[in-house]
């Protein structure tokens, strides 16, 4: 179930996760297309697989738009293939392992795969002989019988420990190449872009549009030909080694025939609890298991082809970045300003504040034509502003340009064109229209301020609780769609009361999360208490035998924060135990009341947003090239300042050509006290005093005009 939601769970979920680290990064690759040619790889600082993947993103983006002909050295480097183990290890057994606890016959097999793989001697979905296995795996192939190895052969089985270790490498190294070239209009299987920053792109700038087209391009998911897809990669990457492995992956066939088994009926037995071995992974809580079942239509569906794996969502990114490059094409061509337009005043500025309501009418021979557009996977919104002809005719050339270059055969029902009243479905939430009636003050001629009522409208992105119904209804947490009623949740049956309030609060705080942006957040998130909250009432009723969900309430109360076990509620005894520490405290469950729930987020997001990672990295080239800082002391001295690092310098020197006259003068004196004991040379040393007196003075007064 993890694998469903990628991008929208652990976005909401584990936000520092590896595929938003802004260290992962890239080789040096490229040159321009008018001129190719090979560049040799930089060696990072540190020998090291994270130093390596860093170098190899920054060169990427301080490069972007050169082709890439040498890849053989980045998968030679034998840092990459441990750094690929300890991740799939990780995954696979659910504990990380160090590099320094490798054996050194795991390094060895390890070494074995990577020459494999240079050698073109490695074959994708090896089922009976592999180079490396996993840790878990301590199954004996050369032992195995004819029927166990026929059973292998012949079902469906996970793609292999050391198919997964190539497909990391593969992806480490072509994913900072990629990124940087990919457009910013397209949010979904990239790092650091995420369903949320889909909305608010659309809150932002979709604005005024008064016809929308969805595109749902989600077959090319499936699987797209083979042809297709290696032309896109050569595109930029024209290595021979990693254009073949990539090729062989698509063309291998995937063995997905399953042995087919009569159900035969079986008597209910005692169900003992299982019990995990000591290297298998720990399942997911169940609030987490819960709330991957909310993923939205467009996020459902994650590409797998062949035997590419986490290669496949990355691959349909560089298919479909032909489409994403043909609509940025289309959205120049299509705009055509108006002065007298409110809003967008020069195709530099999207949109001038998003806060003014654009006036009705959106189209018209005085209002600008402008069109927007976003793509999450294989689903695409596009926004137009001006007649419906207009959207009819970039919807017949877009189903022009899907045929020839995708082969995929769209119609118009397919790609229908909807009026923004109706209410446009994207991502489990309602793109519409808000009529507002602002006021407007203004100083006309002579002074004078007037005041006058306008008719406006604003975007509304409202959270659709028909589709957060029909999610709740696929994990059996209520049934019906107008009088909704919860069902009990048996799955936490032989959990304690503490220990399922906990797991639904953190259910309910994801909730919370997922729905930031929406309108009717307060709406949507108490409607999800609701449910949680009855739901649990008739498992307690059902566990404690209190026969319904009101004697739950009223021992329980509402927020079901009092324990149930003794049917008498928050007893002394309770109370007693509690401090004690023999009992287990319970946390009520959140959001009872809709004053609870946390106002929608509608903080500004800039016209110009990139992740954190992508900033991260300009910056650090920015600071690296060396005009950078000529440019800052240019500044500093056209405006006769001094920086700190030269002030600081000043006082350095200052103090080195003032230490040996100071060093003299301290000897001078301690030959003076040896003389006064001594009672000699009295005059002399008078003589001597007034001189280095006079001499310190000077000193002290040419340090401070130095200052």
């Amino acid at each position: 179930m993890r694998r469903r939601l990628p991008l929208l769970a652990h976005s909401l979920l584990f936000k520092p996760t590896i595929n938003n680290n802004p260290l992962r990064f890239l080789p040096i690759l490229n040159h321009p297309p008018s001129a190719p040619r090979r560049f040799s790889s930089a060696t990072p600082s540190k020998d090291d697989g994270v130093s390596l993947c860093c170098q190899m993103w920054i060169d990427n983006f301080r490069h972007p738009d050169r082709a890439v002909t040498n890849l053989s050295s980045f998968l030679r480097r034998f840092d990459l293939w441990v750094l690929a183990y300890q991740k799939v290890a990780t995954d696979d057994t659910g504990s990380y392992t160090s590099r320094s606890s490798l054996h050194a016959s795991t390094l060895q097999d390890l070494l074995a795969l990577r020459n494999a793989v240079l050698d073109a001697k490695f074959k994708w979905g090896s089922r009976l002989k592999f180079f490396i296995k996993s840790p878990k795996d301590k199954t004996d192939y050369d032992s195995l019988s004819k029927r166990k190895i026929k059973t292998i052969l012949t079902t469906t089985q996970p793609a292999p420990f050391q198919d997964r270790i190539v497909h990391e490498v593969l992806l480490m190294i072509l994913e900072p190449i990629y990124e940087p070239r990919f457009s910013p209009k397209s949010y979904a299987f990239r790092p650091g872009r995420t369903p949320h920053t889909v909305l608010r792109v659309i809150r932002r700038s979709f604005a005024g549009y008064l016809w929308y087209i969805k595109g749902d391009f989600s077959v090319l998911l499936d699987g797209m030909k083979v042809g297709l897809v290696i032309n896109s990669v050569m595109r930029d990457v024209r290595d021979k080694l990693v254009v073949d492995l990539i090729k062989d992956a698509l063309v291998t066939p995937v063995v997905v025939t399953t042995v087919e088994k009569k159900e035969k009926k079986k008597k209910r037995k005692y169900q003992k609890k299982r019990v995990l071995a000591e290297d298998e992974p720990k399942p997911d809580p169940y609030w987490l298991d819960t709330f991957f079942g909310f993923a939205p239509e467009e996020a459902e569906r994650v590409p797998n082809w062949g035997h590419c794996g986490v290669l496949s969502p990355l691959l349909a990114n560089v298919c479909l970045d032909e489409l994403d490059t043909w609509m940025e094409g289309k959205i120049k061509e299509f705009y055509v300003p108006s002065k007298s337009d409110v809003i967008w005043n020069s195709p530099e500025e999207e949109q001038g504040n998003t806060s003014w309501p654009e006036f009705v009418p959106t189209s018209g021979p005085d209002k600008t034509r402008k069109m927007d557009f976003v793509r999450y996977g294989g689903h695409v919104l596009i926004g137009v502003r001006g007649p419906r002809a207009d959207a009819a005719a970039l919807r017949k050339q877009l189903i022009e340009f899907c045929d020839q270059r995708f082969m995929l055969k769209l119609d118009n029902e397919s790609l229908p064109i909807e009026h923004i009243t109706k209410g446009i479905m994207f991502l489990d939430h309602v793109l519409c229209r808000r009529v507002v009636y602002p006021t407007l003050r203004y100083t006309a001629t002579g002074g004078k301020i007037i005041s006058e009522k306008g008719v406006g409208t604003l975007l509304s992105v409202t959270a659709s609780l028909k589709q957060c119904i029909k999610q709740f209804r696929k994990l059996s947490f209520l049934k019906g769609d107008r009088d909704p009623d919860p069902q009990p949740c048996f799955r936490m049956f032989h959990a304690t009361q503490a220990h399922t309030n906990a797991q639904m609060n953190k259910f309910l705080s994801t909730m919370v999360e997922w729905y930031r942006y929406a309108d009717n957040r307060k709406k949507i998130v108490n409607f999800c208490s609701y449910i949680i909250r009855g739901s649990l009432a008739k498992l307690y009723a059902a566990k404690y035998k209190l026969r319904s969900r009101a004697k739950v309430y009223k021992i329980g109360a509402r927020n079901l924060s009092r324990p149930l076990k003794e049917k008498k509620g928050q007893s002394p005894e309770y109370h007693n135990l509690l401090r004690m520490g023999l009992a287990e405290s319970i946390d009520g469950l959140q959001y009872t009341r809709m004053s609870l729930v946390p106002e929608t987020d509608y903080s500004l997001f800039p016209s110009n947003w990139r992740p954190d990672h992508e900033k991260l990295l300009l910056e650090y080239i920015k600071l690296e090239d060396p005009k950078t800082l000529e440019e800052q002391r240019d500044c500093i001295r056209e405006q006769g300042l001094v920086s700190p690092q030269d002030y600081i310098s000043m006082l350095v020197w200052n103090y080195k050509r003032n230490s040996l006259p100071m060093d003299q003068l301290s000897l001078v004196r301690s030959n003076e006290s040896v003389v006064g004991n001594q009672h000699l040379l009295v005059g002399s040393n008078q003589d001597d005093q007034d001189h280095t007196n006079q001499e310190e003075e000077n000193d002290g007064r040419m340090n401070a005009a130095q200052m």
